[in-house]
Protein backbone atom coordinates (compact mmCIF):
# COMPACT_ATOMS: atom_id res chain seq x y z
CA UNK A 1 0.00 0.00 0.00
CA UNK A 2 1.28 3.44 -0.88
CA UNK A 3 2.12 5.78 1.96
CA UNK A 4 -0.07 8.87 2.12
CA UNK A 5 1.81 12.09 1.33
CA UNK A 6 0.47 13.40 4.67
CA UNK A 7 2.35 10.72 6.61
CA UNK A 8 5.86 10.72 5.23
CA UNK A 9 7.59 9.34 8.29
CA UNK A 10 9.66 6.31 9.19
CA UNK A 11 11.27 4.82 12.28
CA UNK A 12 13.92 2.12 12.08
CA UNK A 13 16.54 0.39 14.18
CA UNK A 14 19.59 -1.70 13.36
CA UNK A 15 21.85 -3.65 15.67
CA UNK A 16 25.11 -5.45 14.93
CA UNK A 17 28.10 -6.45 17.00
CA UNK A 18 29.58 -3.03 16.23
CA UNK A 19 26.66 -0.59 16.55
CA UNK A 20 23.12 -0.10 17.75
CA UNK A 21 21.24 2.58 15.81
CA UNK A 22 17.73 4.00 16.19
CA UNK A 23 16.48 6.59 13.73
CA UNK A 24 13.23 8.41 13.06
CA UNK A 25 12.53 10.79 10.19
CA UNK A 26 9.72 13.16 9.23
CA UNK A 27 10.05 14.57 5.72
CA UNK A 28 7.49 17.29 6.41
CA UNK A 29 8.94 18.52 9.68
CA UNK A 30 10.47 21.78 10.85
CA UNK A 31 14.13 20.85 10.81
CA UNK A 32 14.21 19.67 14.41
CA UNK A 33 17.13 17.43 15.38
CA UNK A 34 17.81 15.11 18.29
CA UNK A 35 21.06 13.42 17.30
CA UNK A 36 23.34 11.64 19.74
CA UNK A 37 25.95 9.39 18.17
CA UNK A 38 28.85 9.82 20.57
CA UNK A 39 30.77 11.62 17.80
CA UNK A 40 30.50 15.33 18.51
CA UNK A 41 31.42 16.74 15.11
CA UNK A 42 29.13 14.25 13.37
CA UNK A 43 26.22 15.27 15.63
CA UNK A 44 26.86 18.88 14.58
CA UNK A 45 26.72 17.91 10.90
CA UNK A 46 23.49 15.93 11.39
CA UNK A 47 21.95 18.95 13.11
CA UNK A 48 22.84 21.02 10.03
CA UNK A 49 21.35 18.36 7.75
CA UNK A 50 18.05 18.49 9.63
CA UNK A 51 17.88 22.26 10.02
CA UNK A 52 18.54 23.13 6.40
CA UNK A 53 16.42 20.35 4.88
CA UNK A 54 13.47 21.01 7.23
CA UNK A 55 13.43 17.25 7.83
CA UNK A 56 13.00 16.24 11.46
CA UNK A 57 15.69 13.76 12.52
CA UNK A 58 15.99 11.70 15.67
CA UNK A 59 19.10 9.54 15.71
CA UNK A 60 20.60 7.70 18.66
CA UNK A 61 23.64 5.53 18.18
CA UNK A 62 25.81 3.36 20.38
CA UNK A 63 28.96 2.18 18.67
CA UNK A 64 32.40 0.74 19.21
CA UNK A 65 34.00 4.17 19.53
CA UNK A 66 36.89 2.60 21.42
CA UNK A 67 37.91 1.19 18.02
CA UNK A 68 37.17 4.35 16.00
CA UNK A 69 34.23 6.36 14.67
CA UNK A 70 33.98 4.56 11.33
CA UNK A 71 31.35 1.93 12.13
CA UNK A 72 29.09 4.42 13.90
CA UNK A 73 29.17 7.03 11.14
CA UNK A 74 28.71 4.49 8.34
CA UNK A 75 25.89 2.64 10.09
CA UNK A 76 24.04 5.87 10.81
CA UNK A 77 24.21 6.53 7.07
CA UNK A 78 22.78 3.08 6.37
CA UNK A 79 19.86 3.44 8.78
CA UNK A 80 19.11 7.03 7.79
CA UNK A 81 19.10 6.02 4.13
CA UNK A 82 16.71 3.15 4.82
CA UNK A 83 14.42 5.48 6.77
CA UNK A 84 14.46 8.03 3.95
CA UNK A 85 13.56 5.35 1.41
CA UNK A 86 10.73 4.07 3.60
CA UNK A 87 9.32 7.54 4.26
CA UNK A 88 9.28 8.30 0.52
CA UNK A 89 7.30 5.11 -0.21
CA UNK A 90 6.48 5.06 -3.97
CA UNK A 91 7.74 8.68 -4.31
CA UNK A 92 4.44 9.80 -5.77
CA UNK A 93 4.16 13.57 -6.09
CA UNK A 94 7.76 14.50 -5.27
CA UNK A 95 10.05 16.78 -7.24
CA UNK A 96 12.60 13.91 -7.35
CA UNK A 97 15.58 16.11 -8.28
CA UNK A 98 17.36 18.57 -6.04
CA UNK A 99 20.54 20.60 -6.27
CA UNK A 100 22.32 23.30 -4.30
CA UNK A 101 25.48 25.37 -4.33
CA UNK A 102 26.40 26.51 -0.83
CA UNK A 103 29.35 28.68 0.27
CA UNK A 104 30.91 28.45 3.71
CA UNK A 105 33.47 31.21 4.05
CA UNK A 106 36.26 30.30 1.57
CA UNK A 107 34.75 26.90 0.68
CA UNK A 108 32.06 26.03 -1.85
CA UNK A 109 30.06 22.80 -2.09
CA UNK A 110 27.92 21.61 -4.99
CA UNK A 111 25.42 18.79 -4.44
CA UNK A 112 22.94 17.20 -6.83
CA UNK A 113 20.41 14.49 -5.92
CA UNK A 114 18.13 12.25 -7.96
CA UNK A 115 15.75 10.05 -5.97
CA UNK A 116 15.91 7.60 -8.83
CA UNK A 117 15.66 4.27 -7.02
CA UNK A 118 19.09 3.39 -8.43
CA UNK A 119 22.03 4.06 -6.11
CA UNK A 120 25.00 5.96 -7.52
CA UNK A 121 27.58 8.07 -5.75
CA UNK A 122 30.25 10.53 -6.87
CA UNK A 123 32.43 12.33 -4.32
CA UNK A 124 34.93 14.85 -5.63
CA UNK A 125 36.22 16.60 -2.52
CA UNK A 126 39.86 17.59 -1.92
CA UNK A 127 40.09 17.82 1.87
CA UNK A 128 43.19 19.50 3.29
CA UNK A 129 44.65 17.07 5.80
CA UNK A 130 43.16 14.03 7.48
CA UNK A 131 41.15 15.35 10.43
CA UNK A 132 38.74 17.95 11.75
CA UNK A 133 39.74 17.90 15.39
CA UNK A 134 39.48 14.19 16.20
CA UNK A 135 37.10 13.45 13.32
CA UNK A 136 38.57 11.70 10.26
CA UNK A 137 37.55 13.61 7.12
CA UNK A 138 37.22 10.35 5.15
CA UNK A 139 34.09 9.61 7.20
CA UNK A 140 32.19 12.37 5.40
CA UNK A 141 32.47 10.32 2.23
CA UNK A 142 31.62 7.08 4.06
CA UNK A 143 28.46 8.59 5.53
CA UNK A 144 27.12 9.91 2.25
CA UNK A 145 28.06 6.74 0.37
CA UNK A 146 26.10 4.65 2.88
CA UNK A 147 23.18 7.08 2.70
CA UNK A 148 23.07 7.02 -1.10
CA UNK A 149 23.28 3.24 -1.27
CA UNK A 150 20.62 2.58 1.39
CA UNK A 151 18.23 5.27 0.15
CA UNK A 152 18.75 4.13 -3.45
CA UNK A 153 19.49 7.64 -4.66
CA UNK A 154 21.93 9.20 -7.09
CA UNK A 155 24.16 11.61 -5.18
CA UNK A 156 26.93 13.80 -6.58
CA UNK A 157 29.06 15.92 -4.23
CA UNK A 158 31.78 18.26 -5.45
CA UNK A 159 33.91 20.92 -3.76
CA UNK A 160 35.74 22.98 -6.41
CA UNK A 161 37.69 24.92 -3.80
CA UNK A 162 38.18 25.37 -0.08
CA UNK A 163 41.06 25.38 2.39
CA UNK A 164 39.51 24.74 5.80
CA UNK A 165 38.32 21.17 6.48
CA UNK A 166 35.59 22.25 8.88
CA UNK A 167 34.22 24.75 6.35
CA UNK A 168 34.37 22.17 3.55
CA UNK A 169 32.43 19.59 5.57
CA UNK A 170 29.87 22.13 6.74
CA UNK A 171 29.30 23.38 3.20
CA UNK A 172 28.75 19.79 2.04
CA UNK A 173 26.16 18.98 4.70
CA UNK A 174 24.31 22.25 4.16
CA UNK A 175 24.27 21.79 0.38
CA UNK A 176 23.11 18.18 0.77
CA UNK A 177 20.34 19.39 3.06
CA UNK A 178 19.12 22.06 0.63
CA UNK A 179 19.23 19.62 -2.30
CA UNK A 180 17.37 16.98 -0.31
CA UNK A 181 14.74 19.50 0.75
CA UNK A 182 14.04 20.27 -2.89
CA UNK A 183 14.03 16.63 -4.02
CA UNK A 184 11.60 15.33 -1.37
CA UNK A 185 9.22 18.32 -1.60
CA UNK A 186 5.79 17.70 -3.07
CA UNK A 187 5.16 19.08 -6.55
CA UNK A 188 1.63 20.51 -6.80
CA UNK A 189 1.70 20.17 -10.59
CA UNK A 190 2.57 16.49 -10.65
CA UNK A 191 0.72 14.21 -8.20
CA UNK A 192 1.99 11.08 -9.92
CA UNK A 193 5.35 9.32 -9.90
CA UNK A 194 7.89 11.62 -11.65
CA UNK A 195 9.20 9.05 -14.11
CA UNK A 196 8.33 8.02 -17.63
CA UNK A 197 8.61 4.42 -16.42
CA UNK A 198 5.88 5.01 -13.85
CA UNK A 199 8.09 3.74 -11.04
CA UNK A 200 11.10 4.92 -9.03
CA UNK A 201 11.76 1.59 -7.35
CA UNK A 202 14.90 0.94 -9.35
Amino acid sequence: MSKSPSNRTAELSRQTRETKIRAAINLDGNGEADCETGVGFFDHMLDLLARHSLIDLRIHAEGDLQVDDHHTVEDVGIVLGQALDQALADKRGIYRYGWAIVPMDESLAQVAIDLSGRPAFVFNVPFKGERIGKFAVELVEEFFKALATSAKLNLHISVPYGSNNHHIAEAIFKAAAKALRQAVSLDPRNPGVPSTKGSLKG
